[in-house]
């Protein structure tokens, strides 16, 4: 399979989303769900990451906004699982794999284990230089704002107090839970801050690299913290960092980060996931 080259500035990029409103079915393979945040109109919303497998138009795809806490169980998609959704190109949004998903519409095809099936989507994806990738966000609000690199050397993990929501954070959570009927069967628990955020520190294949530290946003370090609330906050220090460096990122790994941007600014990425594969 040919590395694809729809991160690369100096190469062809991902196809611009298409002009019209028309809905689209699109076939994706599911590698990213972000951190829940607050929303006024949803309660929460989570971002999710794809790549798109339709063989024509394969490619970075961003589902928002997704309430996942009101999926039905039917329609609780996961990690690494292929589904079908129907679409609409995100108009609100500049960032070309936006796309505004019709949740009811979900359809799940079949989930792949690790790691061969999902190796043979995702490597030819992979790329070795965030600097590029920062570069081309410049000046162009349409850039590639998705990518899967790999590092060619992880410095550390960062972790810190999230210091709870911000005001105008929680002031959306409740307004969102006051507006609910108490007949409503959607469930009302307030979206709760994790006890501490985490960033990676690394450094890409660029020769004149002087390294990246981009804040983690993946669901699974709110979702671990959560199954740990009873530790103190240093044994769940302890633990994060036991899990997301020296597991996810150890040496017997070929590990790269999925990336992405903030539609207000596209110059700033996080790191929204981990793909850990054993190396060969």
């Amino acid at each position: 399979m040919t590395q694809l080259s729809f991160f690369d500035p100096g190469e062809a990029d991902q196809a611009p989303k298409p002009q019209s409103d028309k809905i689209t079915r699109l076939r994706l393979l599911i590698t990213v769900k972000a951190a829940p945040n607050p929303s006024e109109k949803y309660g929460e919303t989570v971002c999710v990451a794809a790549l798109r497998l339709d063989p024509s138009q394969q490619g970075w795809v961003r589902l928002y906004p997704v309430n996942h806490r009101e999926l039905t169980s039917n329609d609780r998609f996961r990690k690494y699982e292929v589904i079908s959704i129907n679409a609409k190109p995100a108009r609100q949004d500049p960032r070309r794999e936006s796309w505004k998903p019709i949740l009811d519409s979900i359809s799940r095809e079949t989930y792949l284990p690790p790691w061969d099936r999902r190796r043979r989507w995702l490597d030819p994806c992979i790329e070795d230089s965030m600097c590029r990738i920062n570069r081309a966000t410049r000046g162009r609000p349409d850039a590639p704002s998705l990518a899967l690199i790999r590092p060619a050397r992880i410095d550390g993990i960062r972790i810190t107090p999230h210091g709870g929501w911000t005001p105008d954070e929680q002031r959306r959570i409740d307004a969102y839970v006051n507006q609910l009927d108490l007949l409503d069967s959607r469930d009302r628990t307030p979206l709760v801050a994790p006890r501490f955020r985490a960033a990676y520190r690394y450094r890409c294949h660029e020769v004149d690299c002087k390294g990246h530290e981009q804040g983690i946003l993946d669901w699974e370090l709110v979702a671990f913290q959560r199954s740990l609330r009873g530790s103190s906050d240093t044994e769940l220090r302890q633990a994060l960092e036991q899990k997301f460096l020296h597991e996810l990122c150890a040496p017997s790994r070929d590990v790269a980060f999925y990336v992405g941007n903030q539609a207000k600014r596209v110059n700033v990425f996080s790191v929204l996931g981990v793909y850990w594969p054993p190396k060969r």
